[in-house]
C-alpha cells in the first residue's frame, strides 16, 4: 500500500479506469506542441469513459512563473479542454517525494553519491574521447556512504536485463539497462528531479496512459525501472512524433509557435484550432472537418501517426475559414462582438453584426480580419487608396458618380436588387463597363475596390450613408 497524494490509501491491483494526465511546466506559454499533448490525452480519455488529470511541473523554481501557470490554464479554457482533477502543483508535493525517496533508499533502490562535479565531468570527457556513451560510472554504488552536505541521491538502476516499452505510437521498444546509468533523483540541495517527481505523480495519480512527446522517450525506460522499484503499476505510453515547421524544420516563432492564446487574439475560432490541432498528427480516413463529438467518438491513439507532422499557418487559416461559413451566424456575431471592441469599433454605428457574418464570411479567414473587413461599414472612410484612385477615378468618373447618387438618391426601397437595377441603368445610359460604375462606388464607400458585391455592399451600408460617401468623393476629385 502506498500513500497517494489525495491522502488516501488503494492497493496496486491492476487498474481499470483509464486516466490521462496533461503535465505542462510552467516556464512558458501553452504553445501549439503542449496544447496538441493535452488534446491528445484529454480526447482518449473522454473516448474511454476515463478521468484527465491537469498537473502542473513547477519544480523549477528560477524559471517558473504565476504569469506562465495563468497562460497554461487560460489556454486550456478557452480550448475547452476541462480537467477532471487538479491542478495539482509539484511543489506542494515535496514531503510526498522526500517520503519515496527514503522508501528507495531502505528498500536498496537507491543511495548516496559524492562524486565532485569536477570528477564527473572528468569522466565525461574521457568517455567523449574513447567515443563512449556518457554516464554514470556508478562510483558510490557500492561504498554505502551516507547524508552530507554535498551528497546527492541516485537510483540503483538494474545492471542487466532490458526495459520493454510498449508504444502505442512506436510499437515494442527495448532499451538494454546497460545503456542506463544511475540517474540522480535528489540533488545536493534537497530538491526531487524531473524523472523521480513525474513517477511518484503518475503512481500516485493512478495514471494509467501517458501520452506526451517524443523527447520524453529516454526518460520512459528510466522512470518504468524505478515504478518496479516502488512496485507500482506501469502506464502505457504513446510517445507523440514533433510537430516541425512547413519547411520541415524544428517548429519556432517564425512558423507560428506562439501561444495559443494569441491565435484567440488573432481571431481564430477555438472550434478551428481544436480541430487543426487534432489532425497534426492524427487522421481518419480522409476526414478534415470534425465536431468535437467525432473527435471523441474516433480518436484512438493507435491511429496516431508515427512521422512528424508540419504545421502550416495557411491550413489552419482554411480551416478557420471552414468554421466561419459552417457555425451558427449568430454564434460567430457574438463572438465578433468582442473582436470589434477590442479595435475600438462602435458596432451599434452600423449593421447588425449577424448580416455582417452573412457578407463576410468567405472572404476573411479570421475574426479579426472580418473586423478590418466591415470597418467600413461603421466609421467614415478616412482615406482613400492611392493606387484605386490613380487606376479608377479618371476624367467622366465624376459625371458617372454623380448620375448613380441621382438614381439611388430617389429609390424608396433600398435593397439590393433596386441598387443593382440602379447602377446597371447607369452601365447602359452612359454605354461603360460595370466595373466603370461599380470601382468608383467601391472607392466612394470602402476607401478601395475591395469588397462584397456592390450592390449587396451598399444595400447594408445603408442610402443614407451611400449618399453621402459619394459626395464626399465627388468633392475630392473635384478638388484634385
Amino acid at each position: 500500500m502506498v500513500t497517494n497524494g489525495y491522502n488516501t490509501l488503494f492497493s496496486a491491483e491492476k487498474i481499470m479506469t483509464v486516466r490521462t494526465r496533461f503535465a505542462p511546466s510552467p516556464t512558458g506559454y501553452l504553445h501549439i506542441g503542449g496544447a496538441r499533448t493535452s488534446l491528445f490525452s484529454w480526447l482518449y480519455a473522454k473516448k474511454m469513459g476515463g478521468e484527465f488529470i491537469l498537473r502542473i511541473e513547477d519544480t523549477d523554481r528560477e524559471r517558473s512563473t504565476q504569469e506562465a501557470v495563468d497562460a497554461i490554464l487560460d489556454g486550456m479554457e478557452w480550448l475547452g479542454m476541462e480537467h477532471d482533477e487538479g491542478p495539482f502543483y509539484q511543489t506542494q508535493r515535496f514531503d510526498r517525494y522526500k517520503e519515496v525517496i527514503q522508501q528507495l533508499l531502505d528498500n536498496g533502490h537507491a543511495y548516496y553519491c559524492s562524486c565532485s562535479r569536477e570528477r564527473l565531468d572528468k569522466l565525461r570527457e574521457q568517455q567523449m574521447a574513447d567515443k563512449e556513451k556518457p554516464k554514470y560510472d556508478g562510483c558510490c554504488r557500492e561504498k554505502g556512504l551516507s547524508a552530507a552536505a554535498d551528497t546527492v541521491i541516485r537510483f540503483k538502476n538494474p545492471l542487466d536485463g532490458e526495459v520493454t516499452i510498449i508504444d502505442h505510437v512506436r510499437g515494442t521498444v527495448v532499451i538494454k539497462n546497460k545503456e542506463l546509468d544511475d540517474l540522480i533523483i535528489e540533488r545536493s540541495d534537497g530538491a526531487p528531479t524531473y524523472n523521480l517527481t513525474v513517477v511518484v505523480d503518475d503512481m500516485d495519480m493512478k495514471i494509467s496512459h501517458v501520452i506526451r512527446g517524443d523527447d520524453h522517450l529516454n526518460n520512459t525506460p528510466r522512470q518504468i525501472n524505478i515504478l518496479n522499484a516502488l512496485g507500482a503499476n506501469i502506464p502505457e505510453y504513446a510517445h507523440l512524433p514533433m510537430i516541425n515547421g512547413p519547411d520541415g524544420k524544428k517548429l519556432s516563432k517564425r512558423h507560428g509557435a506562439v501561444s495559443v492564446m494569441q491565435y484567440h487574439e488573432e481571431g481564430y475560432l477555438k472550434e478551428a484550432v481544436i480541430n487543426y490541432l487534432v489532425r497534426l498528427g492524427w487522421s481518419y480516413g480522409d476526414q478534415e472537418i470534425f465536431t468535437m463529438e467525432e473527435m471523441i467518438e474516433k480518436f484512438d491513439i493507435k491511429d496516431i501517426n508515427k512521422s512528424s507532422s508540419n504545421f502550416s499557418i495557411e491550413k489552419l487559416q482554411w480551416m478557420n475559414q471552414q468554421y466561419l461559413m459552417s457555425l451558427d451566424p449568430v454564434k460567430i456575431a457574438e463572438q465578433l462582438a468582442f473582436y470589434m471592441m477590442e479595435h475600438g469599433i462602435k458596432i451599434e454605428t452600423g449593421p447588425a453584426l449577424v448580416e455582417i457574418v452573412l457578407l463576410l464570411r468567405e472572404r476573411s479567414r479570421t475574426l479579426v480580419e472580418m473586423v478590418e473587413n466591415s470597418r467600413f461599414f461603421y466609421e467614415p472612410v478616412a482615406e482613400y487608396d492611392a493606387s484605386a484612385v490613380k487606376k479608377h477615378i479618371k476624367e467622366g468618373t465624376a459625371e458617372i458618380l454623380a448620375s448613380v447618387r441621382q438614381k439611388l438618391s430617389v429609390l424608396e426601397e433600398w435593397y439590393a436588387d433596386n441598387i443593382h437595377h440602379a447602377i446597371q441603368e447607369v452601365v447602359n445610359e452612359k454605354e461603360v463597363g460595370f466595373p466603370k460604375v461599380a470601382q468608383p462606388l467601391r472607392i466612394a464607400v470602402t476607401g478601395s475596390t475591395t469588397s462584397p458585391s456592390i450592390d449587396t455592399t451598399l444595400d447594408l451600408l445603408g442610402k443614407e450613408k451611400t449618399i453621402d460617401r459619394i459626395d464626399r468623393l465627388l468633392v475630392f476629385i473635384n478638388n484634385q
